[in-house]
């Protein structure tokens, strides 16, 4: 049998991260995103080490290492007192003991080095998939625009309102949690006097839904600020909007004065609701499969949610080139082989306790999506 084409719906991080990954272990693929052009989105992301060794396995490490920073630790700190209840070094310390730092970026900067690494003609732009039937000589999706593709395998890497994963679960709404988040990036000079803006650092608020993180972007030059606090409802159309700079302060105007000093440094600031879905049982059937939101969306707190859609790639490549012949196969060893890490991380983002007081972040920093045994 000649090796399938895999279809891929989603040309966000995990898509791309998949096409790259099928490349490199012989397979090909067929990129579907329904956006018309790729533009420059996004604000942050943070790699922890399991997602960088990841990346580095696909290539596009050196280039991501040219704009990134380095954190230097990861601290905790309580919300009123500014006292540190844990500290964990990082960025050498880290590609020492895991093979790889951790890299704090712009979003765009990822994704651009994946859309590099990707040959374009391997990506359809403007591609809106509408509907997918599973026929015995394949699965053909159809697109908005009403031309379609035949391919003999999908990947559903089209985010938490994924139509793929409507097509295996029918419909289906994420749940809003309460909790929205505002995100800023400011300049590091308008923040002289405030310490460790080269670390990773979480202000713990005085209940799980209340936080602000720091990190440097930019090699540095630039501070991400994120924070979150409860919310009752959202009523908006948009899931994120342009958030008030005085809202902001206002919602954290109990916190140390370091964590204020963070939030007068703000111009201005978006703001987003935080949505999720509850672990699945199940996301392959047949020659159909999810990666990422598109079956496990999760909430920010510990920073994994495009670290476990890039390993998601990785490793589904390794299982459809193992056994190119048995897709389906395949598709259902790679679930089992996800499901329970990607499950734990789903549920622990959500409780919001990880690293509070210390404790141990091999499990999650040291996993090697290149290595780790194919079950």
């Amino acid at each position: 049998m000649a090796s399938p084409l895999i279809g891929i719906s989603g040309a966000g991080i995990g898509g791309l991260a998949a096409a790259i990954a099928l490349r490199k272990v012989g397979l090909e693929s067929v990129v579907f995103e329904q956006a018309p052009k790729f533009a420059r989105v996004g604000a942050d992301i943070n790699l922890t080490p399991n997602a960088v060794l990841a990346l580095d396995g696909l290539g596009v490490g050196d280039e991501l290492r040219k704009t990134a920073a380095r954190p230097t630790h990861r601290i905790s700190r309580t919300w009123d007192t500014g006292e540190e209840t844990s500290r964990l070094e990082m960025s050498q310390a880290a590609e020492t003991r895991y093979g790889a730092p951790q890299l704090t970026m712009h979003r765009a900067d990822l994704l651009a080095a994946l859309e590099q690494a990707v040959p374009a003609a391997t990506i359809h732009l403007g591609k809106r998939t509408v509907g997918i039937d599973e026929g015995a000589d394949g699965i053909t999706v159809r697109f908005e625009d009403g031309t379609s593709q035949r391919v003999d395998v999908l990947v559903g890497a089209d985010g938490i309102h994924s139509t793929v994963r409507k097509h295996l679960l029918g419909d289906e709404y994420p749940d809003f949690t309460g909790v929205v988040a505002y995100r800023a990036v400011v300049p590091a000079s308008r923040l002289d006097g405030v310490p460790n803006l080269g670390a990773f650092t979480k202000w713990w608020g005085p209940n799980p839904e209340t936080q602000i993180v720091t990190f440097p972007l930019n090699l540095g030059r630039d501070i991400f600020i994120f924070a979150t606090t409860p919310q009752d409802s959202w009523r908006h159309e948009s899931w994120t909007m342009p958030g008030s700079v005085e809202e902001l302060r206002a919602s954290y105007a109990d916190f140390h004065p370091e964590a204020r000093a963070l939030l007068a440094a703000c111009d201005e600031v978006l703001k987003s609701a935080l949505y999720v879905r509850d672990p699945l049982p199940s996301w392959s059937r047949g020659n159909v499969t999810l990666l990422g939101d598109a079956c496990h969306p999760m909430m920010p707190f510990m920073a994994q949610g495009a670290g476990m859609a890039i390993e998601d790639a990785v490793v589904l490549a390794r299982y459809l080139a193992d056994t190119p012949d048995a897709p389906a196969q395949a598709l259902k060893r790679y679930e089992a082989a996800r499901h329970d890490r990607t499950a734990r991380v789903q549920i622990g983002s959500r409780g919001n306790n990880w690293l509070k007081e210390g404790g141990n972040a091999d499990w999650v920093y040291e996993y090697n999506a290149w290595t780790v045994p194919l079950a």
